[in-house]
């Protein structure tokens, strides 16, 4: 790739869809990219789903402590 990060001569996108996912993207996507040792951890998006989920759990189960 050139330092300019322009795009190679090589590249033929004549025959692209300009556009073929934009509608399904304004609907909404949340992609996060994992640090390498997180992903190491975490190798699929079901594995991040779930730890966020407990640690959701964890933390209403906290508040709901200090509140009492």
């Amino acid at each position: 790739m050139s330092p300019d990060n322009e795009i190679r001569d090589e590249y033929d996108f004549s025959k692209g869809d300009r556009g073929k996912y934009v509608e399904r993207l304004k609907g909404g996507s949340n992609f996060v990219l994992l640090e390498p040792e997180l992903a190491e951890q975490f190798p699929s998006d079901r594995a991040v789903n779930e730890a966020l989920r407990e640690l959701l759990r964890r933390r209403s189960e906290e508040e709901g402590a200090n509140a009492g």
